[in-house]
């Protein structure tokens, strides 16, 4: 697991042009610092991918424990990145205003750590039930829980809400849901 390296980062440059069109004094300064923190580890990676990634194996059996903490904010490849902080500029605007910066800080420090927690356990689970250790060998990274986390909650304080997901408009209740099994069908990596 690692980045293709000398190349343009198109996902990267997309993400930049779509922040300068909010404009900077739009995006709350939480949500701002996410972004930027997710773009400075994309660009200068505390290490590579198969050293921050989270898996059973490593969390587990090794005790590499520093993975809860890294592995949300690296990603795979820059449009990896380009959707995941684009998906968060749009949930942390409306969340962010909502719940103010210092209690969405809290979520977005709680929500890093314990997403990770609960990918270690599903996956243990699945070593142990479907008796294959190569669900312990499963390794991730990036942001993508924790905006799961958001979606979820973005749901729970404005109700009622209709998303369109793959062109079918679904009660946003339950769209995180659809959207989580579209995309394991569309990109199971």
């Amino acid at each position: 697991m690692q980045r293709r390296q000398g190349r343009v980062n198109a996902g990267l440059l997309l993400l930049l042009y779509q922040i300068s069109q909010i404009g900077l004094q739009n995006i709350p300064p939480v949500t701002l610092g996410v972004i930027a923190l997710n773009i400075f580890l994309f660009l200068n990676p505390v290490r590579t991918l198969s050293e921050v990634c989270i898996s059973v194996n490593e969390a587990i059996y090794k005790k590499n424990w520093q993975r809860f903490l890294l592995s949300p904010f690296h990603h795979a490849d820059d449009w990896h990145l380009y959707y995941n902080m684009i998906s968060m500029l749009w949930k942390g605007i409306m969340l962010e205003k909502k719940l103010k910066s210092i209690w969405f800080a809290y979520i977005i420090a709680v929500f890093s750590v314990l997403i990770g927690v609960v990918y270690v356990l599903l996956e243990f689970l699945l070593v142990e039930i479907l008796d294959d250790p190569s669900y312990g060998m499963s390794c991730g990274v990036g942001f993508s829980g924790v905006l799961f986390a958001l979606k979820v909650l973005n749901n729970h304080y404005n109700p009622g809400r209709v998303s369109t997901v793959l062109g079918f408009r679904i009660s946003s209740k339950y769209a995180c849901w659809v959207e989580l099994v579209a995309i394991h069908f569309i990109a199971p990596g």
